[in-house]
């Protein structure tokens, strides 16, 4: 093998060539162990998981220990537990329960099941989540996305109007699915499959839901007894106007029902605003739907105004969680349907549970393990199909209020989890007079928070291609349906990354003077080219079938360009060819993870042509599985191991000593 000059730097700083033997530093690069197999890696990948670590030192019951403690983190807080920390979980999980019982009715309602389902489902999945999750803010219990998603999509399996009680059994099967899905990501580590949900795409489905969940509240706010079960804005609005119209022209809307309504929306938006602009009183905004429930209980009650048209909330049922695992329909024709929504109800609640919980986490200046939240939400939502609850995760306002509230630990929902048992127990007879419509203006209070038109014009400002992936969420939510704004969401974000697989960056680079570094000419305008050398960098993680033969025509045309250029400035071909042709390319592949059948076929070709024209290929820095896989297809061979180098520099320096053939 012949030796290669190689340019290193003397005392003096500057460069010289040294030769240096380019077996060694080829058996580093060519000779590396062989990468693991696709079944290792994912047993490498389970066993990664945090669950599944251990010490070999440790002795059985540490083994069991620390398995227990990872599993349940509550475990870890009876160290430097004491009083006072108790003290702020007790107020802020007082606070946190008068908000999550109207809210908790009101969605369940919203989910079309009776009131309370959402009460029931702030019981057994809070009380699973604070001794399995990781987040000490996030509050769980039902949320409007989740409940207006179920409605619209189980309503088309089962007709609640028609088979209410099969609708509900549907709606637990779908529940224990979304657990089961939630669970597998966590112990598969299949956490990226949230992230197909971007956050540009998040925010416009969320603002979409938002004002969909406003719509759906006029049927309560305005006391309309018919309403369409399409959940579209122009379906929504023209049931609206048919249905009033009708009430009013037969005498049989009250618009007490409305005075009720939106007199407690100003009380409860304006509570909202005086909390936000005076952080001393976060819990005027907390406590103000359950206040509303209770005074606008007894303005019917002693009015007697149920019988002059308001619309009231009636029965509930009082009682702990019923069992329901023989409700569960995992046998029959809808088990696939509810498997389905399961799954993208499993997507979406671990999206806004993630968000949610990521954000103040960051602002305590702790890390979220995601996976173990993934199993904990999983666990929880299982519990919950076997306990009578729907899918339950966290929820923004509530959380919000947890934290403003001063809660220490996830005992918060302990303690909110007890008091919605009281309620159950003790003071459900008391709702019976609720009105429907003070939950509709509790929901419409709470959607402000879901519509971040800041964020929005962020994204439109940082990346037009984000944000129409924003602005295709929101419009299908608002025009079509739920699922229809879920799917142009996430084709626009695999689109984007279709085009950018279609066409990678390619850039042709050039060395930054008084350094080693070869950077891209464009970004960096005092880079220079060596004469006759061609340095090109593929700034893509795989050459693949979707982008091999781009990357191709690109480098070819570029040799061809170049010498166009050349023979332009020349005034003879023999005056171009002794100032130096294209006579080598050199291939950055550092940034290259990945290469498949076709981006090998591709690298053939393109050597083929190049030597054709007198052009010498060479590669620089191919990564573990590429320069495997290159093996495997005898490219190496076919190009000589001579030319595959270690860093730029050296390919350059390699080919500038070389006599190369025109």
């Amino acid at each position: 093998m012949t030796s290669l000059p190689m340019r290193v730097r003397d005392e003096e700083g500057n460069f010289h060539l040294e030769d240096t033997n380019q077996n060694e530093r080829s058996l580093w690069l060519l000779n590396p162990p062989n990468p693991p197999p696709l079944g290792k890696k994912l047993i490498s990948s389970l066993k990664n998981n945090k669950f599944f670590l251990s010490s070999k030192n440790k002795t059985c019951h540490q083994h069991v220990a620390s398995f227990l403690r990872s599993l349940f983190p509550i475990l870890s807080l009876f160290g430097n537990y004491d009083a006072f920390k108790f003290k702020d979980d007790l107020l802020a999980g007082l606070t946190l329960a008068s908000l999550s019982i109207p809210q908790s009715i009101g969605y369940a309602i919203l989910a079309k099941l009776d009131p309370q389902y959402g009460l029931y489902t702030s019981v057994v999945p809070p009380l699973i989540y604070a001794v399995m999750g990781s987040s000490r803010e996030i509050a769980i219990g039902p949320v409007a996305v989740v409940s207006l998603l179920l409605s619209s999509l189980v309503q088309k399996v089962v007709d609640p109007n028609v088979n209410h009680d099969g609708y509900r059994n549907v709606v637990f099967t779908v529940t224990l699915f979304a657990g089961i899905f939630q669970v597998a990501f966590g112990v598969f580590r299949l956490g990226f499959l949230v992230d197909f949900l971007s956050h540009a795409a998040l925010v416009g489905f969320m603002a979409g839901a938002a004002i969909m969940i406003g719509l759906q509240q006029l049927k309560g706010l305005l006391g309309i007894s018919h309403f369409t079960n399409k959940t579209d804005v122009v379906s929504v609005l023209e049931s609206v106007y048919k249905s009033l119209h009708q009430q009013i022209t037969s005498g049989e809307w009250y618009p007490l029902n409305f005075v009720i309504g939106s007199s407690f929306l100003i009380f409860l938006l304006s509570a909202r605003f005086i909390g936000k602009r005076n952080k001393k009183l976060f819990w005027l905004p907390a406590i103000a739907p359950l206040a509303s429930v209770i005074l606008s209980t007894f303005i019917v009650y002693i009015s007697k105004a149920d019988k002059n048209g308001v619309n009231i909330v009636k029965h509930v049922k009082p009682g702990l969680n019923p069992n329901s695992v023989h409700q569960l329909q995992l046998s029959g024709e809808h088990v696939g349907q509810a498997a389905k929504i399961g799954l993208i109800s499993a997507v979406i609640a671990l999206t806004e549970a993630m968000a949610v919980g990521r954000s103040f986490a960051s602002i305590k200046g702790y890390h979220l393990d995601g996976n173990k939240e993934m199993l904990a939400m999983g666990c929880m939502n299982i519990a919950g199909s076997f306990s009578s609850c729907y899918v339950a995760t966290g929820s923004f306002s509530r959380t919000a209020v947890n934290f403003s509230a001063g809660c220490k630990t996830s005992v918060s929902n302990i303690v909110m989890a007890i008091t919605v048992i009281l309620c159950l127990e003790l003071f459900t007879r008391l709702l019976y007079y609720t009105p429907m419509a003070i939950l509709a203006s509790i929901i419409l209070s709470a959607l402000p928070g879901l519509i971040d038109i800041r964020e929005a014009c962020y994204i439109w400002k940082v990346d037009k291609f984000d944000f129409l992936a924003c602005i295709g969420a929101f419009f299908g939510v608002l025009f079509q349906s739920v699922e229809v704004g879920l799917l142009v969401a996430v084709s626009i974000s695999f689109a984007k990354i279709v085009i950018q697989s279609i066409r990678p960056g390619i850039e042709i680079l050039g060395r930054i003077p008084r350094t080693e570094a070869f950077c891209n000419v464009s970004q960096y305008p005092m880079a220079t080219s060596t004469p006759g050398i061609l340095v090109i960098r593929i700034s893509s993680g795989s050459l693949c079938f979707a982008n091999a033969n781009a990357v191709r025509e690109r480098i070819l045309k570029w040799v061809t360009q170049e010498d166009d250029e050349l023979k332009e400035r020349s005034t003879n071909f023999q005056e171009e060819t002794t100032r130096g042709s294209v006579q080598a390319v050199i291939l950055d592949m550092t940034n290259m993870m990945n290469v498949d059948t076709s981006g090998i076929l591709a690298l053939e070709e393109l050597h083929k042509r190049l030597i054709s024209r007198g052009v010498q290929f060479a590669m620089v820095n191919p990564r573990w599985l590429v320069i495997h896989k290159l093996k495997l297809a005898h490219f190496v061979d076919k190009m000589g191991k001579e030319w595959i180098f270690l860093t730029v520099a050296e390919a350059v320096d390699a080919c500038m000593s070389y006599k190369l053939p025109i």
